[in-house]
């Protein structure tokens, strides 16, 4: 027998809103200097996952094509601005945003497509049940990776920008100068989803994966479809992070080869 749906109200979500309570509270107790920050962000959270499912609600009865671009044009911009406020040392000018979006726009949009037409394949393609929550997802993931990369690639290039300019002065193209930075960057930008393929069914049980039983799914259909979101992922995030450090080490260097600090925000 398929177990049924068990519905949450809002005091079983008010149970749990106080353990976030507690944690702020006893991170003002032994002042860690995060509690506020812990309630704004549950407070987000909030706000926006109750405005999301409003907005989802209403797409699925319409399922207008226009409405899911403009839904996922939001979620790239927004997710393009997490990616660069979470740099210490950002490229500046537009790149500073552009690199985190066009990136995410060329790895997870792209994959996001070619799940749903080949993969997948709702009628219609762009389904908001199936895409909306397949972008966030990947958009979410991916950003991670892209946001460890570039702020690894640019905190490094600060911080080794004389021995950079000693390789260029020794005769080293801007590639070779900065070629195990980018190696280093892009290796921190696939820990954390090399990790998470690595553990899932042993000491995790992944969080799409756990919706679909929680929601009764059959357990090995829910795993097969957390095996494609983290097939998916992985390609995104790689994808996506080399992109990423190739766009920002390219901005890092002028047309001949010289480094370029005022590129920087330090």
């Amino acid at each position: 027998m398929t177990p049924s749906l068990i519905l949450l109200s809002p005091f079983d979500l008010s149970l749990a809103a106080a353990l976030v309570l507690l944690l702020a509270a006893l991170s003002w107790r032994l002042q860690l200097d995060i509690g506020q920050r812990v309630l704004v962000a549950a407070a987000r959270s909030t706000v926006q996952l109750l405005l999301l499912g409003l907005v989802l609600k209403a797409l699925f009865h319409t399922v207008d094509p226009w409405f899911v671009a403009l839904l996922a044009t939001i979620m790239l911009a927004v997710a393009g601005y997490e990616v660069m406020a979470r740099q210490k040392h950002r490229l500046t000018g537009f790149w500073g945003y552009g690199t985190g979006a066009l990136s995410m726009f060329l790895s997870s949009f792209s994959i996001s497509v070619m799940a749903l037409l080949v993969i997948l394949q709702p009628d219609p393609w762009f389904t908001p049940q199936y895409s909306i929550p397949l972008l966030g997802m990947l958009l979410g993931n991916t950003m991670t990776g892209i946001a460890v990369s570039l702020d690894n690639l640019t905190r490094q290039t600060v911080e080794k920008r004389q021995q950079i300019e000693a390789r260029l002065a020794l005769g080293q193209t801007a590639a070779e100068a900065i070629g195990d930075i980018r190696r280093d960057a892009l290796r921190s930008g696939l820990i954390p989803i090399v990790n998470s393929m690595t553990t899932a069914g042993i000491v995790s049980l992944p969080g799409m994966m756990t919706g679909q039983i929680l929601a009764g799914s059959p357990p090995m259909e829910a795993a097969k479809y957390q095996l494609l979101i983290l097939f998916l992922i992985a390609a995104g995030t790689g994808l996506g992070s080399m992109t990423a450090v190739l766009i920002g080490s390219n901005r890092l260097f002028d047309d001949r080869s010289r480094l370029r600090r005022d590129r920087l925000r330090t």
